[in-house]
């Protein structure tokens, strides 16, 4: 991939589909890095009295927000090669997904601590917007892909290695709520402005529920559905504890959109629930973009078959989707209008991970747009003001 000349004073026109508007026809005027303007073509044109009206573009997204994502196009984010992590990224900024949190698995202290340090390099250059940490503090019950053995509970001494590596770009951690020990590291890493993202969770409701806001430190929830018991009607668990509270304005629940983790049925549950508070994610691994065969996951080998990864056990490893399929799939299979599609893909992720000045089409925000066209397939891609080829 790389990068086309930059774009100080491009005006980009069509129909514009974001959290802040919607525009059937606008103009977005980008100077540097950043946007500088969002008009109608009318006031764009009165403006510019002397000027050509820009050419119809096609649909005008804000550039995409992962927050959940282990790597892809052969690449991995769990790993000590800042070149390898640095590929994984650009490979979905080239495909949409403009900011992308790198996430580590469960693995032993000291590979997760050395990986930490080495996303901090690239959260550091902008390369990625943050690192996400799931685990090691999971339930073994729940583990799915992440590795048994090491698994352990909730540990302050690691939480705040992890904190010093990452150098505040740590920012999501993922915990199961029932460990011992898990208010003393929620607590230590809400002050440190770390997001607790609650999953991995064989909880019984009360417990789960009790433990996300406003009475627990829980503003996250961990890919809704996976990594937790089915919900019942006699055991309703985790998943409806945390569609009550999303519902209820006080949290944002995690959806892996790529047709495999959960049934379109089932998302459609969850938009109609909890709208507003459903945030898209792909939770990728290195087969993203990739044909079916061999790959790795943290410490675990995963084999993908008709595009579906799984370890030996048989769960789920991740995905091998981006985010704009995922956003194309709310909207083509679960019937979810486009423009909240949109957001469950941009300001709601990054509002849920404290990400400032992306996921919106806003004065000021960073230059990152996304051209498609009505079947949602992407035709340009913009981040930070520079085209991506």
């Amino acid at each position: 991939m790389t990068r086309q000349e930059g774009a100080v004073g491009l005006d980009i026109r069509g129909r514009i589909v974001s959290a802040a508007q919607v525009l059937d026809d606008g103009v977005v005027t980008v100077s540097g890095e950043r946007i500088n303007a969002v008009r109608s073509v009318a006031e764009w044109s009165a403006a510019h009295p002397d000027s050509a009206v820009p050419a119809f573009s096609g649909t005008v997204l804000p550039g995409l927000v992962d927050i959940h994502n282990h790597g892809g196009f052969g690449h991995r984010f769990d790993t000590v090669d800042a070149a390898q992590a640095r590929a994984a990224a650009e490979f979905h900024h080239s495909r949409g997904s403009t900011t992308v949190l790198a996430s580590v698995v469960t693995g032993s202290a000291a590979d997760m601590i050395a990986q930490t340090t080495m996303l901090r390099g690239l959260a550091e250059a902008g390369v990625i917007g943050g690192i996400h940490a799931e685990g090691p503090f999971l339930a073994s019950a729940r583990c799915g892909a992440q590795d048994p053995r090491y698994l352990r509970d909730p540990d302050s001494a690691l939480t705040d290695q992890l904190l010093a590596a990452g150098g505040g770009h740590l920012r999501v951690m993922t915990i199961a709520p029932e460990l011992p020990g898990y208010e003393a590291v929620a607590e230590r890493l809400s002050d440190s402005d770390v997001v607790v993202a609650l999953g991995h969770s064989d909880a019984d409701f009360t417990t789960f529920r009790q433990a996300l806001r406003p009475n627990g430190f829980g503003s996250l929830v961990t890919h809704l559905a996976n990594g937790m018991p089915p919900l019942h009607h006699r055991a309703p668990g985790p998943v409806a504890a945390a569609l009550v509270a999303a519902a209820e304005g006080n949290v944002v629940v995690e959806l892996i959109g790529d047709g495999v983790h959960v049934d379109s049925g089932f998302a459609a549950l969850a938009f109609a629930t909890a709208p507003g508070r459903v945030a898209l994610i792909t939770d990728a691994m290195q087969a993203a973009g990739m044909p079916d065969g061999d790959y790795q996951l943290g410490p675990q080998s995963v084999r993908v078959s008709g595009g579906v990864a799984r370890v030996a056990s048989g769960s789920i490893a991740g995905s091998t989707a981006h985010l704009l399929r995922c956003l194309a799939w709310a909207v083509q299979d679960c019937g979810v209008p486009l423009r909240e599609a949109v957001m469950a893909a941009t300001s709601i992720p990054a509002l849920s991970a404290g990400l400032a000045d992306v996921g919106d089409i806003s004065i000021d925000h960073f230059a990152d747009l996304l051209i498609v066209d009505d079947n949602l397939q992407v035709h340009q891609v913009l981040r930070h003001g520079q085209w991506l080829t």
